[in-house]
């Protein structure tokens, strides 16, 4: 697998794309319907794993040298569904603090670890503790873990994550914040729009653009009037 990455990779865009997806490896500049194709045709010459051997293939590949390598990790978790154990909730987790840019945060958190969460929910106070984390891309990934319940229209456990992460300092966690926020906003729009309002004084500008994308024109506006400290009169 790791020979057909190589062979896959694009010189001419390695650096292009990890500037892209904020990651601290280097790159090969593989496409996503590369990945795809390795992915695929490991499946096809491997229908079935056993847990010990999907654990040790994937976290080979998660330690190898290239960003494309962590992926392809998260891809083949994600393909063997029955094969998941306790223990691949625990490696999972354990990557979390090492998926650095978005890019690998997102496919990893909204990937594998969000179908992991929504197949047993009890997982969702640990990953509740995330949001308290030193480290920015776990607290991201806690959004993000979010996927599947938010597709559902399980909005419940979603919010309680983006209430307790709406007023974080760092970019890529407001970031993920104003995403949410509106896809909830495609589940429950009155719902999400009651949130917004009710929040509006702590949400940062980068918050209020991603979640109103698909609202209106006068709702976004009013939501910024809303957000802006107000003079006291003297």
């Amino acid at each position: 697998m790791v020979r057909s990455l190589r062979a896959a990779g694009r010189s001419d865009k390695h650096l292009d794309l990890q500037h892209y997806v904020g990651s601290p490896l280097p790159t090969l500049g593989v496409y996503t319907r590369d990945l795809e194709a390795v992915r695929r045709d490991f499946r096809t010459r491997h229908p079935q794993l056993l847990e010990a051997d999907l654990h040790a293939l994937t976290s080979a590949l998660w330690e190898g040298t290239y960003f494309e390598e962590r992926l392809l990790a998260c891809l083949l978790l994600e393909t063997f569904p029955r094969t998941w154990t306790g223990a691949t909730w625990s490696l999972t987790g354990r990557w979390v603090d090492q998926a650095v840019g978005w890019g690998l945060c997102d496919t990893l958190a909204g990937g594998v670890i969000s179908r992991q969460l929504a197949a047993t929910p009890s997982r969702f106070q640990e990953v509740r503790r995330w949001t308290r984390s030193p480290n920015l891309w776990r607290r991201r990934a806690s959004l993000y873990a979010m996927n599947r319940l938010v597709r559902a229209g399980e909005l419940d456990r979603p919010f309680v994550i983006i209430r307790s992460l709406h007023r974080d300092p760092e970019f890529w966690v407001r970031r993920a914040v104003g995403t949410w926020l509106r896809e909830c906003w495609k589940q429950d729009r009155p719902r999400t729009e009651r949130f917004l309002l009710s929040h509006a004084r702590n949400l940062a500008p980068i918050v209020i653009t991603v979640a109103t994308e698909r609202a209106s024109p006068a709702f976004r506006d009013r939501l910024r009037a809303e957000a802006r400290p107000r003079r006291l009169k003297v």
